[in-house]
């Protein structure tokens, strides 16, 4: 069964057949609420056993793990019965082995320490209901990612819910989806144009790798924001920006995968609690993830591919609000990929103007 996300919206399409127990793959657009989705769809079916995970939830980063365990939370506020808990790699596995000791309804996590758990025969999937892939190209397109999600996949019943959700689903990974369900309620989004967010500005900014750094200054001087994401590629650049923003006066802080696991969850909720202003990262934070107050996206480096440019660009303008969104072109390859984000989603990133009227990416 085939809906388009064009003509309806997302919630509308998934939650209704998600609730009757379907198989679910769906693709929409980032901030059009696919979390939600899963996350009550999860909770209107769920009935508490006594020692049983009854819903498995793979994502690939700890950031996106430790945010959904946080809606779980949110929405089952007065769900008694309901327990929710994350597993991620960087905390202590004793800790996590003492957490499954009262076994969790809903168990959140990546795939590597889910794996590690269940090899060990401390987390046990047996009378699984149900199993939600967050992400799911991205751990999927891995190998590595891949094959631990298949043998976690393996250690559970044959019959059970799957769920698979993605802003990003290519033709070629759809195959490896449908693997993974029966008869799924299939929800793509086939005219890529409508991928991007209609509230979000894009411009491109043509400059040498020299003047990135005084550019950005101005750009952060002159321009209105709530809250800012800046994408580099590398840990090296990430930490060093963040240093030069700091001594510039600007209210920075940065966050890349190598961080302490403690320090890392620290910094995402002082960004996420508006305690810090400008977030210079690496594109851990490229995907799923929800800072409600950004209205500002910058590409101080080119994203890899033009999926990863509307993952990082959907961190703004997200859920119907406006957005600006500002790459920096500085090499021929800078600019292949730009072209190939405008050729295959079918949208025009001008070039940016002097001035820009502060009331097309600020929601009053």
């Amino acid at each position: 069964m085939m809906f388009s996300s064009s003509r309806v919206l997302v919630q509308q399409d998934c939650i209704p057949q998600a609730v009757l127990g379907m198989d679910i793959i769906c693709q929409a657009k980032s901030g059009m609420g696919k979390t939600a989705v899963f996350v009550l769809a999860v909770l209107q079916q769920l009935v508490p056993v006594e020692n049983t995970v009854d819903t498995l939830v793979l994502c690939p980063t700890r950031e996106l793990a430790f945010q959904i365990c946080q809606e779980f939370l949110r929405f089952s506020k007065y769900l008694n019965e309901v327990k929710a808990k994350v597993f991620f790699g960087g905390i202590a596995y004793q800790l996590h082995k003492d957490i499954l000791k009262e076994t969790p309804n809903i168990v959140i996590g990546t795939p590597g320490r889910i794996l590690q758990l269940v090899k060990d025969k401390i987390l046990k999937l047996s009378g699984l209901k149900r199993f939600v892939l967050d992400e799911c190209d991205k751990m999927l397109e891995s190998l590595d990612m891949r094959r631990d999600v298949q043998n976690i996949f393996k250690a559970t019943p044959h019959e059970k819910q799957v769920m698979m959700f993605s802003a990003t689903m290519s033709k070629e990974i759809r195959p490896v989806c449908r693997r993974f369900t029966q008869t799924p309620v299939e929800i793509f989004i086939d005219n890529e144009s409508k991928l991007t967010l209609h509230g979000l500005q894009q411009y491109y900014v043509q400059l040498t790798e020299a003047q990135k750094n005084r550019k950005l200054n101005d750009l952060l001087d002159v321009l209105d924001f709530n809250q800012v994401v800046i994408f580099v590629n590398g840990v090296r650049r990430c930490k060093e920006l963040n240093k030069l923003l700091l001594e510039c006066n600007f209210p920075s802080i940065c966050t890349f995968g190598g961080l302490d696991q403690e320090e890392r969850l620290k910094r995402y909720n002082m960004f996420k609690e508006g305690k810090s202003r400008i977030l210079v990262t690496t594109d851990v934070f490229a995907r799923g993830v929800d800072f409600e107050r950004v209205n500002i996206v910058i590409n101080y480096d080119m994203p890899t591919s033009a999926d990863q440019y509307l993952h990082r660009v959907g961190r703004s303008g997200r859920f119907g609000t406006k957005g600006l969104a500002i790459t920096y072109v500085s090499s021929k390859e800078d600019s292949a990929i730009l072209e190939q984000v405008q050729s295959r989603f079918e949208v025009e990133i001008a070039k940016l103007p002097d001035e820009i009227d502060v009331n097309t990416y600020m929601t009053n």
